[in-house]
């Protein structure tokens, strides 16, 4: 079982092997659905609206988010 501690701000760090399964990068937005007691987080599904570029697959690699990410 994989687990994160809650802090005071009710913050917690995502653990590794959870990103890793959801191929989150910085930026990516979570959905969190609740079944009963359970909480079941996924990568959400960004509106197709929201990214002009959605198209250029070609330019989506760590090295361009680091040099255009903060443009």
């Amino acid at each position: 079982m994989i687990t994160s501690r809650l802090t005071t701000k009710a913050q917690t760090t995502i653990p590794q092997p959870v990103r890793v399964a959801l191929k989150l990068r910085e930026g990516d937005e979570l959905a969190y659905r609740i079944e009963g007691d359970t909480v079941v987080i996924t990568k959400a599904k960004a509106a197709a609206q929201d990214d002009p570029f959605r198209t250029f697959h070609e330019w989506d690699s760590e090295a361009d988010r680091k040099a255009y990410g903060k443009l």
